[in-house]
């Protein structure tokens, strides 16, 4: 299958998967070090920090995509970067828009164990990184929701990858920015291949994330 300006369908759906799997991976790396502290350790200014999480996880993409765009406008303070227009600009885009989901519900899972077992770690004179792999290992199942969030926050969004990208073919048209683009443009065939793309890829990615998370709880 082929787009209408030329570049096929499996090059767009590539570039998708390799520019939204970057993202993900950053958020996790990231996002879950960051949720298993907060939800950890009480500490001043706490409270903010975990404001601030979950107002992130309401904030309008298109904000976030003003926002890197104005840092990596060659007036910007990244602007020397010449990152503006590249995948590496709608990487960072939705880091930041994955980022606040994975560290808010990876808090949240951590906040549903038992209130005795940090006491029952500290006691077993559990400390350092076998402590971290006990509580990332009773947070699985949280942990993996958080990235299938993320996941479904970083294929669906269109707004910040357009603005920072530019859709522009053959380097940064992904999937949903292409789907919007030649509805626009009344080729509905081809958006109509590009979203059932998007569609299948994303069952079959949250299906496999479903499917290891209800393994674990096995």
């Amino acid at each position: 299958m082929s787009g209408v300006v030329g570049e096929p369908v499996l090059a767009i759906a590539l570039r998708t998967l390799a520019v939204s799997g970057a993202a993900l991976a950053l958020a996790v790396a990231i996002g879950v070090p960051l949720g298993l502290a907060l939800g950890h350790r009480r500490f001043p200014g706490r409270g903010l920090l975990v404001a601030t999480v979950n107002a992130g996880m309401g904030l309008p993409p298109v904000v976030v995509g003003l926002l890197v765009a104005l840092a990596l406008w060659r007036s910007g303070p990244l602007g020397t970067l010449g990152w503006m227009y590249t995948p590496q600009a709608m990487v960072i885009a939705q880091v930041l828009i994955a980022l606040p989901l994975v560290v808010g519900i990876t808090l949240a899972a951590v906040g549903a164990l038992p209130a005795d077992f940090h006491l029952q770690v500290r006691a077993l004179g559990v400390r350092g990184p076998r402590a971290a792999w006990l509580l990332v290992r009773e947070t699985r199942r949280g942990l993996l929701a958080a990235v299938i969030a993320a996941l479904g926050g970083i294929l669906s969004e269109v707004g910040a990858v357009t603005m920072v990208g530019g859709n522009l073919e053959g380097e940064t048209r992904v999937l949903t920015s292409g789907i919007l683009m030649y509805t626009q443009m009344g080729r509905f065939e081809t958006a109509l291949a590009l979203a059932a793309v998007l569609l299948g890829l994303t069952f079959v990615l949250a299906a496999a994330l479903t499917a290891v998370q209800q393994a674990s709880r096995r």
